[in-house]
């Protein structure tokens, strides 16, 4: 393990109690990564993709192993406290965008703000230049019905960065866009991976996505292992 990456995971083991005794997912699993990194995880459905990326983000509890972030240990925190420390420093994608249908593009992109340090003018400011840059500053007042889903998906992209994160974590981005879209986004995330300067990990079953990634790992058998980028 390096003493000075951002995200350090060492010995990572997370097992679910069954009738039938544990089920071990993940299994021992180690990653270093550094800001601007990006890595593409892949492997079968029920591999584990999912939860890793779920504990990397502090939305579920390894069982055993460490992660830290930016030297922290987050779970070493009280849960008010890693509730913050996951706002500011951890922005999520998902496959299904979850934006709020009763609040316009901006608003949707300002949320994580507003839990944060609040929704001022700077926060405004930010949300309006990121929605600039995914080219959509002519749908700031739009609700989501009234965008398409690959427009959903890059106002969910701004609202995962709005509070500048060290990490950002992808779960299917582009699980529900036709082929052009999915392009397009896998585009815009890598480019604003180096622009934001962000730790980058995208868990995804589209070889097409995960080869653009300069880096690619599978998990097999609980564990994480380096992938060579498939030619199409």
């Amino acid at each position: 393990m390096s003493e000075h990456a951002d995200l350090e995971v060492s010995e990572l083991t997370k097992s679910f109690p069954t009738p039938d005794g544990a089920l071990n997912i993940l299994k021992g699993t180690d990653l270093d990564m550094q800001r601007g990194d990006a890595l593409a995880v892949t492997g079968p459905s029920g591999s584990g993709k999912s939860t890793l990326l779920y504990i990397l983000g502090l939305l579920d509890s390894p069982t055993a192993g460490t992660v830290r972030i930016l030297g922290a240990d987050p779970f070493a925190l009280g849960e008010a406290e890693q509730a913050a420390f996951r706002n500011k420093n951890v922005g999520f994608i998902f496959q299904d965008h979850h934006l709020l249908p009763q609040c316009s593009v901006l608003e949707n992109v300002m949320l994580p703000a507003l839990a944060g340090a609040g929704a001022d003018a700077a926060a405004e400011a930010r949300a309006r230049e990121l929605l600039d840059r995914v080219g959509m500053s002519a749908r700031v007042s739009h609700r989501p019905a009234q965008i398409s889903g690959g427009e959903r998906q890059r106002v969910a992209v701004c609202r995962a960065l709005i509070n500048q994160p060290a990490m950002l974590l992808a779960d299917e981005p582009t699980g529900n866009l036709d082929p052009k879209t999915a392009d397009a986004v896998g585009s815009l995330l890598l480019e604003l991976n180096q622009e934001q300067n962000t730790i980058l990990v995208c868990v995804t079953h589209s070889m097409s996505l995960a080869n653009r990634f300069p880096r690619r790992m599978e998990l097999q058998d609980g564990s994480l292992v380096n992938a060579p980028n498939q030619q199409d």
